[in-house]
């Protein structure tokens, strides 16, 4: 029975102090779901016994056939705190408000997680206790702390710990030990001052260790309750003498920092003494079915089991017993209450990640004050599909202000800048909803640091959005996603009457996946980018049956994103005239260091940042000369991509007025590359000098935007022009018997080794690779043909690696075919186009 109204929990919403907004994070298949379930149990939106095999927040058929979760799901829960439980600072009552994100764990799905991400403050890290911190647990931490978002851990699936490895306690304690340990050291390599110390240990209440499949976990603070009463100890006290390297002498009834007593025994661990081996102790009487143990155990825990619980035997025994002792919901929600920031406390740091604006304006003051009153700020993070075929709810979260609904609104899209009108709407919200899993409540405001959906603003937002009320309120920050679209098939309808239902659903399917890119090619081809397969054939399952009435489509074979570079300064300086001959540009080409183009790609080093810090950052780590770096005119393709277009003129009169022209086709050229018409990546272009006409008609943009382009392309190829390929970083868990069979499929695949890495207590081993994504297709049904299906790989996207053929040189057979065949299908001419073409003479 849901144990609260729609009415609490709206009555809740009005004290930031008690909320919550958190996602849970981990790796695929680590039991994020099925750990959910226990609190949303909790809060009676499901039964109890039924925890952990409904998995509520997987809304999809398909999830529920696949078994993982693809979209993530939105679920406000609300909670009385216990009232033995200490409370949190400036919390108001014990009533809580928890606005859990539930995210998917498959790479794939990473953009999926920022978009969670993004609306939260803290995050419930899940271990899988067998598996360890694994390779996407790493991506989604590392995007958290880059979210300046506030981690705590919980190490799961203890039940596997106990009864499928059978490991000793003081093994257990080991593992998890240094489960926490590898991921304080990931926490670690991300200091930041305001954040302060993040770590997570158990002693401070910030590692939970449960089960989520029956229901149970527990953090230290639940057994020092249990023991300080019995040891007449207090409860911070008992706490950290449960961890460590603490020992509970019983014969002299003294605790010890070594492990042996006063008369020479062997003494165990107290975290293994007083909380493994009770646990071990009910495990093996419940497993046995032995009641009478049970029973004796009962009244020291005191609890007790209804006449049909006794009936049960084993794991579902087992089930009832643990979730009785020690309910998951509790242990989690203790860490999950006291552990993570409340939205007042983390706007106060989060607003200089969040927000584009001066930080003393009126906006970015209410935002770090958390004001209700003040002026409107609502993020949208991702759009979710409603019952209502093609439209959407808006989801997000209010930053500043109260939302309501018919309240008039200006709807930022990703391209507005403030002061202009473009992507900008002002429209009233028809309707407010919070997501409530599968289901949806709806309520007539929101104030300040909670998340809602908003219903009739879908049609004004492509994928993400800021909602202001005030004029001068700047947008937010746009997310950066660990992922890139690199794998890209052109779908086409069996019925050529049926291309605008095409067109119409592939808008729908780019609203309703954050990552997804649909393009049309000059061929006329539809082309649609996601992460990897298993992204695009969810997407293309979705385009079919939800957005386009299931209308039958032709898919091409996935092809690659390739990036264009430049491994060497320009041979010549390059010279283009435009067409009246009146205006002369001299430009060369330079690589970028891999460094800084990464720096630019995650958005260190910003367009929209102060030139002088800007420049100062360039000159100190890379070597610019400062006051070059203080002229970068663009940064491309999309106005914060990873080519510059920098002024190293020296006293040309008119230079301001071609700037725009220069920037345009510096846009266009970096978009298209001269050898593929893909992006380019990593090249810096020096305008040298210029010459232009007196005559202000001379110099329009229709003069200089096409020999601004031509400039660039001849010095691209006069710079040892090259490709670059994604690579994978595939991550492989499988016993040592089958390392050959992943050894055969890497070779076949041109994949490299980096590392091999044996799991302590258990029998499998790790295998790391790079793998290029063009390689990819089919991989894992191959991976688990040669290994009789034993090896599990996970892919993630890592870095480009350039080619080192030369696409300029006819000897080089393979980049050349490629290149051409690249051309065919874009439909432009088979041969790169030869230097003469852009270059003039003096």
């Amino acid at each position: 029975m849901v144990n609260f109204t729609i009415d609490e929990l709206r009555v809740i919403m009005d004290h930031p102090n008690n909320i919550r907004n958190m996602s849970v994070i981990a790796h695929v298949d680590h039991g994020k779901s099925t750990l959910t379930d226990s609190l949303v149990a909790a809060a009676g939106i499901i039964a109890k016994e039924d925890a952990g095999n409904v998995r509520l927040t997987d809304t999809r058929a398909d999830e529920k056939e696949r078994g993982i979760t693809i979209k993530s799901t939105g679920i406000s829960l609300y909670f009385g705190m216990p009232a033995d439980y200490d409370l949190p600072a400036k919390a108001e009552g014990r009533d809580f408000l928890i606005n859990l994100i539930d995210s998917p764990g498959h790479v794939d799905f990473s953009s999926e997680v920022t978009a969670a991400l993004r609306v939260t403050d803290g995050a419930l890290v899940v271990v899988d206790v067998v598996e360890g911190v694994c390779v996407q647990t790493e991506t989604v931490l590392r995007q958290a702390l880059a979210e300046r978002i506030v981690p705590v851990l919980t190490i799961n699936k203890l039940d596997r710990g106990f009864l499928e490895l059978q490991l000793d306690p003081e093994s257990m304690y080991q593992n998890f030990a240094r489960v926490i340990e590898n991921a304080n050291v990931l926490i670690a390599t991300y200091k930041d001052e305001l954040l302060g110390d993040v770590s997570v240990y158990p002693e401070k209440g910030t590692v939970g260790f449960s089960a989520g499949l029956q229901g149970w976990a527990f953090t230290l603070s639940k057994f020092a309750r249990m023991y300080a009463k019995k040891f007449g100890v207090d409860i911070e006290k008992m706490k950290t003498r449960l961890w460590g390297d603490n020992y509970f002498d019983g014969e002299s009834k003294k605790w010890k920092t070594k492990g042996t007593s006063d008369s020479g025994a062997q003494l165990s661990r107290a975290f293994c003494k007083f909380i493994l081996e009770p646990i071990q102790q009910v495990f093996t009487a419940s497993m046995a079915d032995d009641l009478a143990k049970l029973d004796k155990m009962f009244k020291v825990l005191g609890i007790s089991l209804t006449a049909e619980e006794r009936t049960y035997t084993s794991k579902k025994l087992l089930k009832a017993v643990m979730q009785k002792w020690l309910p998951a919901d509790e242990a989690l929600l203790e860490m999950i209450v006291q552990k993570l920031p409340s939205p007042a406390v983390a706007q106060r740091y989060r607003v200089e990640n969040l927000y584009t604006g001066p930080m003393d304006d009126v906006t970015a003051s209410s935002i770090r004050a958390c004001n209700p009153n003040g002026p409107l700020v609502l993020y949208i993070s991702k759009m979710v599909p409603t019952s209502d075929k093609g439209r959407f709810f808006a989801f997000g979260r209010v930053f500043s202000g109260t939302v309501s609904s018919g309240q008039k609104v200006r709807i930022l899209g990703t391209n507005y800048e403030v002061g202009k009108k473009d992507d900008l709407h002002v429209k009233p919200i028809q309707r407010i909803v919070i997501m409530m899993g599968r289901k949806t409540e709806q309520v007539e405001s929101v104030p300040v640091g909670n998340t809602c959906a908003l219903v009739g603003v879908d049609q004004f937002i492509s994928k993400t959005g800021t909602i202001t009320t005030d004029e001068t309120s700047h947008p937010l920050i746009s997310m950066k996603f660990s992922v890139s679209p690199v794998v890209r098939v052109a779908v086409e309808p069996k019925n050529p009457a049926d291309i605008p239902k095409l067109v119409e659903g592939l808008k729908r399917l780019s609203r309703s996946d954050p990552l997804v890119q649909c393009s049309i090619e000059e061929s006329g081809e539809h082309i649609v980018a996601g992460a990897g397969e298993l992204h695009l054939e969810i997407c293309i399952k979705d385009l079919v049956e939800e957005y386009m009435g299931g209308a039958e489509i032709k898919v091409s074979e996935p092809v690659v994103s390739f990036r264009e570079t430049v491994t060497a300064e320009s041979s010549e300086t390059a010279l283009s005239k435009s067409p009246n001959k009146h205006n002369r540009l001299y430009v060369v080409a330079k690589p970028l260091q891999e460094a800084e183009t990464k720096d630019m790609e995650e958005g260190r080093c910003k367009a929209r940042e102060d030139p002088k810090n800007r420049a100062k950052v360039l000159a100190d780590e890379y070597g610019w000369d400062v006051t070059e770096a203080r002229k970068i005119w663009s940064f491309g393709p999309n106005t914060d991509g990873p080519n510059v277009l920098v002024d190293c003129t020296k006293g040309v009169a008119y230079l301001a007025e071609i700037k725009d022209s220069m920037v345009a086709a510096h846009q266009w050229v970096t978009k298209e590359g001269v050898l593929t018409n893909e992006n380019m990546r990593g090249i810096r272009f020096n305008l040298l000098d210029v010459t232009l006409h007196t005559d202000a008609i001379h110099r329009g943009g229709g003069q200089i935007i096409p020999t601004a382009r031509r400039v660039f392309y001849a010095a691209q190829l006069l710079s040892k022009p090259r490709l670059m390929e994604p690579i994978f970083l595939v991550d492989i868990t499988a016993p040592q018997a089958v390392i050959g069979g992943i050894y055969a499929v890497m070779n076949k695949r041109r994949g490299t080794i980096i590392e091999e890495v044996q799991r302590f207590g258990t029998p499998l081993t790790n295998v790391r690779c790079h793998l290029p994504v063009a390689e990819s297709f089919g991989f894992t049904a191959d991976l688990r043909a040669n290994t009789g299906g034993q090896a599990f790989p996970q892919c993630v996207f890592d870095h480009w690696r350039i080619n080192e053929e030369d696409p300029l040189d006819p000897s080089s057979k393979k980049i050349r075919e490629f290149v051409a065949a690249t051309r065919k299908r874009k439909g432009i001419e088979l041969e790169i186009p030869p230097l003469d073409r852009f270059v003039d003479k003096l």
